[in-house]
This record gives C-alpha cells, sequence and structure tokens, in this order.
C-alpha cells in the first residue's frame, strides 16, 4: 500500500511538490498558469494592424486624418483582463454609450486599439468650425459625431419712436 501512494506523489509535477509541502492557504498557486493564457504576448499582432476597412467604413482619409476622436463604449468590461478594464477606466469610459471625446494621438490611439472591440470609435465632425467660448453652451452632439452649434435668434432692439 505505501508503494502506491509513494508511486501517486513520485509521477507529480515539481511544481505541485510545492503546494503538497506547504498550507492549504498557499496551496492557490495553480492561478498562476491563467494569468499566462491569458497576457498580452498571446494576443497576435495582426490584431493591432491598420485595416484599409476600417477607413471606407466611417469615411476617413489616411493621408489627412480627424483631429479628434468622439468614442464611446458600446460592450460590457465584465469577463475581459484586468489590463483592458484598466483602459477602459483611464479613458472615462466606465458607463457604457456615453460618449467622450479624445485626442488623435499616438498614446491614445495605442490604447484604444487594445479595446476596440468594444468601443466605436468615430471623427469628431466639425461642420461650423471649432466653437468660441460663448458658442460652447449651445452646442449639440449628434449621435453621428458631428458637433453642431444650434444659433439663437436674439432680440432686436427696438428703436424709439418720436412724436
Amino acid at each position: 500500500m505505501a508503494a502506491v501512494v509513494l508511486g501517486c506523489v513520485a509521477k507529480r509535477h515539481p511544481a505541485a511538490w510545492r503546494t503538497l509541502s506547504k498550507s492549504s492557504v498557499e496551496s492557490l498557486t495553480w492561478t498562476g498558469w491563467i494569468r499566462h493564457k491569458f497576457t498580452k504576448s498571446r494576443i497576435p499582432s495582426s490584431v493591432f494592424q491598420p485595416r484599409p476597412s476600417d477607413h471606407e467604413k466611417y469615411g476617413g482619409d489616411p493621408e489627412q486624418p480627424h483631429k479628434l476622436h468622439l468614442v464611446t463604449r458600446i460592450r460590457s468590461g465584465i469577463g475581459r483582463p484586468y489590463w483592458e478594464k484598466k483602459i477602459i477606466h483611464d479613458l472615462g469610459l466606465d458607463k457604457a454609450n456615453q460618449p467622450r471625446v479624445h485626442k488623435n494621438i499616438p498614446s491614445v490611439n495605442g490604447k484604444l486599439k487594445i479595446i476596440k472591440h468594444l468601443l466605436r470609435i468615430q471623427p469628431l465632425k466639425l461642420p461650423h468650425g471649432i466653437p468660441t467660448e460663448e458658442e460652447m453652451s449651445d452646442t449639440l452632439l449628434k449621435s453621428t459625431g458631428e458637433l453642431v452649434i444650434r444659433r439663437h435668434l436674439k432680440p432686436v432692439e427696438q428703436k424709439a419712436i418720436k412724436s
């Protein structure tokens, strides 16, 4: 009987020897292989390469890129790896379907590429140009990515009638 027990112990992996000798609190070292399975290095590099279909889809021109992104999270971060959750929080996309405006710069674009499967990214279009400080209260952001300035009519001053 003792030979059977020793045979089972001898066939174990060397990492299992450490967990057998430690207390039950520290025997949770088996979770180390799960982190290895979901590391960034296992994501294929083709995911991060730009595709021509992206430019056709949003009507963008690679030679004349837009200056601002309108970013909206459309999928949940539940069940996603910890680094994707951190990027979602860093970009201020904690609430779904609430658009955020970000600059079109390499540091932001690198983060957006990692979580692009959770987002809708649109160029921010300014058909009336960049609004001034006075016009900021009259702006409206449409779901198509246009920032429209609603100009309100101002009352005409009444001229005094001389009689």
